[in-house]
């Protein structure tokens, strides 16, 4: 019987495999790095073959943990990050580097490379950019084709596929041209509420006419839960399944993490929209949904169907969170390599530290954290982080303080974000949290006082790869739809109160924290 289904999850340096049972147990888990080119600034680079590769090797592993027969997983699903995907019209990668060569044909999703042409959709105002947040991010992926089609334009004159990165997970798998809702709703500009879909006279405006065309990309899209077909022989051996296994419609990673930590209120559109999900690792994303449109100006959205059914989502984020601790420690002279050993050594030390010096910590020392820009609510890819009140001190206690403040900082970038969202009209009380932050105690009791919402940790911390087994479990028909997968397969969590006996330090950090951005404004516009 298939009653077993394997998810994917494609992040920025390692695929991840896991293979679920109906109810949404975790049975086998495997992980493969994968590499990364950054050859300049703001430039960085995927090779599309060495993730497959990556992937079939995490697949097998976690099925040989799981010890389940291939003829039990019913289907495979995929999320991977916005990265751009580039195959020439042969299916063949081409370069998308400005360095040549052709290995490297997928530009990444943190590639600011097309920070001009981001700029220049900005301008045009077009209506599409209502569904964008009113502005044009270089992580998206109208910008990187601009760029491409302007900088490479041998590789532009070659290609004929385009792929978001889990689209092109599910072609690999079974040669299947199908595109997801979900990606080109979020990461294309792909309007799933209109037909058609595709918005002519925008991709005129910013000078792709001949995307449709260039890039084999389809007028419907296939929405979360749906099979694209199963797979080939050539993707079944890889992968170590067979060819009965139904491959489901990719989903980007954060909006995979969403359903995976919110899917137990999939059959509850009310007590959905008070819930938040928080995917927090390397960067990190808020994601909630409504069943009317809202404005969202400053964020990502509000995208149609982008994951469950007649439903809005919104997404806003930082696009350094995880990223920049390791900056911190990195860069600070008591630092080193930022690996596990050393961020638990840190946490330790100022939980010491706290005790000992009380509310006084550190409390002149203030961190904005927009060290690769400001994704939201400000919506500004130009931005920079600022630090006041460094001094001399270069021991590890002082870097235990400027850790501590920077988490302060970022858990403060997520208040800012909740308080706009509110302006528009969004009531959500509570915050999920799931991925690499919930490891991390300091983060963990700042997201709950510092925002004074209510943090469900998910009593199984794999929320991306349980969201992409829920959608997968629909595709092959092991549960009726998105809100039966999720009610069967969600495993609750552990909540997190907020201390309110915290609310006056970080109300008053709070406002310290919008007075730096007005000076740093100031100090921008001084001639």
């Amino acid at each position: 019987m298939r009653d077993h289904v394997v998810a994917v999850d494609v992040g920025t340096g390692s695929a991840r495999a896991g293979l679920f049972d109906s109810r949404g147990r975790l049975l086998g888990k495997g992980e493969h790095p994968i590499l990364m080119n950054r050859p300049r600034e703001n430039h960085a680079e995927h090779n599309s073959e060495n993730i497959w590769a990556a992937v079939c090797a995490a697949v097998r592993n976690a099925r040989s943990v799981a010890g389940v027969d291939a003829s039990a997983v019913g289907a495979i699903g995929f999320d991977a990050t916005c990265s751009l995907v580039v195959r020439d019209t042969q299916g063949q990668p081409i370069s998308v580097s400005s360095e040549g060569g052709t290995h490297f044909d997928t530009i990444v999703w943190l590639d600011h490379r097309a920070l001009r042409e981001a700029d220049f959709c900005t301008t045009t105002e077009h209506g599409v950019l209502e569904y964008s947040g009113h502005f044009m991010s270089p992580e998206m992926e109208m910008p990187k084709l601009m760029w491409l089609k302007k900088n490479l334009p041998h590789t532009w004159e070659k290609s004929g596929y385009f792929f978001d990165l889990a689209d092109f997970m599910t072609w690999k798998s079974t040669g299947s041209l199908a595109r997801s809702r979900c990606t080109l709703t979020a990461k294309w500009n792909y309007l799933a509420h209109r037909k058609p879909g595709w918005q002519a006279d925008f991709l005129e405006l910013i000078g792709l006419p001949d995307l449709k065309v260039r890039g084999n990309l389809p007028e419907e899209t296939a929405p979360v839960g749906s099979s694209v077909g199963t797979l080939t022989a050539e993707a079944a051996e890889a992968l170590g399944l067979d060819q009965s296994c139904h491959v489901s419609a990719g989903m980007i990673d954060a909006y995979a993490g969403a359903l995976g930590a919110l899917g137990g209120y999939a059959g509850d559109a009310a007590g959905l929209e008070r819930q938040l999900a928080l995917i927090a690792g390397t960067s990190s994303c808020i994601v909630a949904f409504s069943k009317e449109r809202k404005r969202s100006t400053g964020m990502w959205g509000p995208y149609y169907e982008a994951v469950f059914p007649d439903t809005w989502l919104v997404e806003a984020g930082q696009s350094a969170t995880g990223a920049l601790l390791d900056h911190i420690v990195r860069m600070h002279a008591a630092g080193g390599e930022p690996n596990a050993a050393l961020h638990e050594r840190i946490v330790a030390r100022i939980a010491e530290l706290r005790a000992a010096e009380g509310d006084g910590f550190a409390a002149r020392i203030h961190v904005l954290p927009d060290f690769h820009g400001n994704r939201s609510p400000l919506a500004d890819p130009h931005g920079v982080g600022v630090i006041s009140g460094m001094t001399l001190d270069t021991s590890f206690d002082g870097l235990c303080r400027l850790y501590w403040r920077t988490s302060v900082g970022i858990a403060l970038g997520i208040r800012h974000i909740l308080e706009k969202m509110h302006e528009y009209g969004y009531r959500p009380d509570t915050l999920h949290v799931a991925g690499g932050h919930v490891k991390n105690a300091v983060l963990m009791e700042l997201y709950s006082d510092v925002t004074g919402c209510k943090v469900i940790v998910p009593a199984m911390n794999e929320a991306v790869l349980l969201g992409t087994a829920i959608a997968a479990s629909v595709s092959c028909g092991l549960h009726a739809d998105i809100a039966a997968a999720g009610a069967a397969m969600y495993p609750g969590g552990h909540e997190r109160l907020p201390d309110e006996s915290k609310k006056a330090i970080y109300d008053r950090d709070y406002r310290r924290f919008l007075a730096m951005y007005r000076h740093r404004a100031e100090l921008e516009k001084m001639d």
